[in-house]
């Protein structure tokens, strides 16, 4: 009789495989959204280092002497698509519209009244209320007119879209031509649409104006100094060209008294370029 065989306990020694497998998995799976967090970091850094560089400037603690904010990319432009060929050569170009502004806004920039920097949408010329508006009023002040001309004849140089920008701070508004900040930031911008349009002949088409009241400061408003910064009127020329039909259209003359303006439009017509014009109120 064959002798029945003894069953022996046998221990596999590579069960330790399994763990390992299912840890250096889990492993993996960590250092991807630790990779994916540090990216979103990194973004989120370079908004922060744009944010403090442009308060800095704004306070005249960063000369404007090449050190520029906001060559970071952090938000997407709201002028349209790029251009064939990158964006260097209208860095380039804004960098030296840039140049020519700061000369010819010397003196309001000296006096804390103007500050340009540059952001993804394109140059800002920020018109600070001290300098071109009494308080509570949209309409520029008669000594402000002769430097806002400057900046207007700049931009007639230059084929690119012109957005302005209303701002205020957030204390309240409430008189009889305005019931808020939306109404007074809204009429500065398109005041200053129609002194380009009307007195300096630049072309509708390349025009857009927008009212943001208290909603996008660039410093706190707990304290005089920052309220100050924040009543302002920002003029943003825009990182696209307009298309050449556009650049090199002929500007529409001016209307003869008692014709329509395109821009004293209450109604909210939008343009061939899609850019909305708003009247918030009375224009004075």
């Amino acid at each position: 009789m064959k002798p029945r065989r003894r069953w022996s306990d046998h221990i596999s020694r590579d069960r330790w495989l399994v763990s390992y497998a299912d840890f250096v998995t889990l492993l993996f799976a960590f250092f991807v959204v630790m990779y994916a967090s540090a990216q979103m970091d990194q973004r989120k850094a370079g908004r922060l280092s744009v944010a403090i560089e442009s308060a800095f400037q704004q306070l005249g603690i960063f000369q404007t002497d090449g050190h520029k904010p906001g060559n970071i990319p952090h938000k997407i432009p709201l002028s349209g698509n790029r251009t064939p060929g990158g964006d260097q050569p209208v860095k380039e170009d804004l960098t030296a519209i840039q140049g020519e502004l700061e000369s010819a806004l010397a003196g309001e920039i000296r006096r804390n009244e103007a500050a340009l920097h540059l952001e993804p949408d394109g140059l800002v010329i920020s018109l600070r209320e001290a300098g071109f508006f009494d308080s509570g009023s949209a309409t520029m002040k008669a000594q402000a007119e002769e430097a806002f001309s400057r900046v207007a004849q700049i931009l007639q140089e230059h084929p690119y879209g012109v957005r302005i920008e209303g701002h205020t701070d957030t204390v309240p508004i409430h008189t009889t031509q305005f019931a808020s900040n939306w109404e007074l930031s809204t009429t500065r911008a398109t005041q200053l649409v129609k002194i380009l349009i009307e007195q300096h002949g630049i072309a509708a088409e390349r025009l857009s104006a927008a009212g943001y009241a208290e909603f996008h400061p660039v410093a706190s408003n707990t304290t005089s100094k920052g309220r100050q910064l924040n009543r302002r009127v920002d003029v943003v020329i825009l990182t696209v060209p307009l298309p050449d039909r556009l650049a090199t259209d002929p500007a529409p003359a001016v209307p003869a008294v008692g014709e329509a303006s395109p821009a004293k439009s209450s109604s909210g017509d939008v343009s061939e370029t899609g850019a909305r014009q708003f009247s918030g109120g009375k224009t004075g």
